[in-house]
């Protein structure tokens, strides 16, 4: 019996966890679900990601309203995927971050990222009839950008590719506290469709070299305290590392794709398997890692109908 197609089959509501990670900061958590942060100045809010849909993006806002009534005015996306952004209407910030590359690939792969991740992840979707259209930014940067709060700063950088070409992390100096977007996840598959095996373990090292105390990841729970973030950057390194050099070796040897996910079952499967979305990002995963390992450096974009036939190819 074949496996339903990536996260078809998941169709159960997740348990929420609103969890102070810093004075003034909060990590949304669901159980493995893409997560949001939030940022509270002096005067307004800040949030990190945006949820696939408004009726998403509504229970963060009413996790907001739980601890503050400050209006949210700056919307930060640390990159372009649709279940990350396209909830963006429902917080009605005047500012959207990106970082230039993702802006990049919204016009590169926008609409084709919409299309493959709604047949994907349909629990995510649910309420799809309000996504307005495609989420763009109004302030973008390249490098690092500083965002002022009233008094609170808080720092947007680029240190280095990983989960796409266009990640950025928030760092808010005042508490030692990093959000990561899909850089760092826990007890969590990450999702390497569209990342950067060669470069992801040198991002990681440039995040840990900030030293900080409490880390909101793209997904799992929240990450407080300098012993559970240096175990979570380590488990994404293995991750990533792994799953690469099990397909290059067969990729570079000749092999078939498929003796490639077999490969990378022999090796990951007994680590990872018990993670959240593993069997989703599966197959992805050594899609793209067979590509990089013959020098594809930037990731074919993922279509539903490429999808479907990579699904169906790798199955079995």
């Amino acid at each position: 019996m074949s496996k339903a197609f990536a996260s078809a089959g998941d169709l159960e509501d997740k348990e929420v966890s609103f969890t102070e990670i810093g004075e003034g900061l909060y990590a949304f958590t669901a159980e493995g679900d893409p997560n949001s942060g939030v940022i509270i100045g002096d005067d307004s809010v800040m949030v990190i990601e945006a949820q696939a849909t408004p009726r998403l993006a509504r229970k963060v806002i009413e996790c907001i309203r739980g601890v503050t009534d400050k209006p949210i005015t700056h919307l930060a996306l640390t990159h372009y995927h649709a279940v990350r952004v396209l909830g963006a209407a429902a917080f009605g910030a005047p500012q959207i971050l990106m970082s230039e590359k993702a802006r990049s690939m919204v016009v590169e792969r926008g609409q084709e990222d919409w299309d493959s991740e709604f047949d994907r992840f349909p629990r995510l979707f649910q309420g799809h009839e309000e996504i307005p259209g495609l989420t763009w930014p109004k302030t973008t940067f390249h490098g690092r950008m500083s965002v002022y709060l009233g008094n609170r700063r808080v720092d947007l950088m680029q240190l280095g590719r990983a989960h796409t070409a266009g990640d950025m992390v928030i760092y808010v100096p005042d508490q030692n506290v990093m959000f990561t977007g899909d850089i760092v996840e826990y007890h969590s598959a990450c999702y390497c469709g569209d990342g950067h095996f060669h470069d992801w373990p040198g991002t990681l090292q440039n995040i840990r070299n900030w030293d900080v105390d409490a880390i909101a990841p793209g997904r799992g729970d929240a990450l407080v305290g300098k012993d559970m973030v240096n175990a979570a950057l380590d488990a994404t390194g293995d991750f990533v590392t792994s799953t690469y050099r099990s397909v290059a070796k067969v990729a570079l040897k000749g092999g078939s794709l498929k003796e490639a996910m077999a490969a990378c079952r022999e090796v990951c499967d007994p680590k990872f398997g018990d993670y959240a979305i593993y069997e989703h990002c599966l197959p992805f995963n050594v899609a793209r890692a067979y590509d990089e390992a013959q020098d594809i450096d930037t990731p074919r974009i993922w279509t539903a109908e490429r999808d479907k036939a990579m699904w169906a190819a790798l199955q079995g």
